[in-house]
């Protein structure tokens, strides 16, 4: 298993994010740091078809507990990614410079976020980069049991609509493999990117 680390520096400009995504490459990295950018072998990714839907969370769908929306409220949900406590990490890699940059992507159409809304509140949700017929994401929150899941289920059929034909998942979590996200080859990754997002 290669961990993908392939350069260390530059800054995180409108240009050099678009690039590295178009190319599979991610920047992750600690406060204080200069940027580490990323591109994992294996890669752990979603094909929209293979969406796991339990029987709990599509009665949770159906009721009307939480209400979906996207893109309403970008910077909320990226603040809330970066405070969201992460079991057995010290702190978060969204620093401000990220939190910046990213709104910029928002500001020019790449950067888009999933929310779930219960009783007139951001209780969960998710951000990350859509290119073409890809979607990168990069991190979510929840502050109510299942929304963040409840975001995500509904941006993934969103994305189906959209003809989006993979969700890159970046590393591995028991969260996401609950859902249908599994492992391939970064070599096929990469062909897939290809294919599907236009220089």
């Amino acid at each position: 298993m290669d961990d993908g680390l392939l350069a260390i520096g530059g800054d995180l400009s409108l240009e050099r994010l678009v690039l590295a995504y178009e190319n599979g490459i991610f920047p992750w990295y600690s406060e204080g740091e200069p940027p580490l950018w990323w591109c994992p072998d294996p890669r752990f990714v979603l094909y929209p078809e293979e969406l796991k839907v339990s029987k709990s969370m599509k009665q949770i769908l159906r009721s009307d507990k939480f209400e979906f929306r996207h893109n309403t409220a970008f910077e909320h949900v990226i603040r809330n990614c970066k405070n969201a406590p992460r079991p057995g990490q010290d702190g978060t890699w969204i620093s401000d410079d990220v939190v910046n940059a990213y709104m910029n992507m928002h500001k020019h159409g790449y950067a888009h976020s999933a929310e779930a809304w219960e009783d007139g509140k951001l209780v969960g949700g998710l951000y990350g980069i859509l290119m073409d017929r890809i979607f990168f994401g990069e991190s979510m929150f929840s502050h109510s049991s299942n929304s963040s899941k409840f975001a995500f289920i509904n941006w993934v059929q969103y994305l189906k609509s959209l003809n989006v034909q993979l969700i890159d998942c970046q590393v591995y979590t028991e969260h996401l493999e609950s859902l249908g996200a599994k492992m391939i080859p970064r070599t096929h990754f990469l062909e897939i990117l290809k294919k599907n997002i236009a220089k």
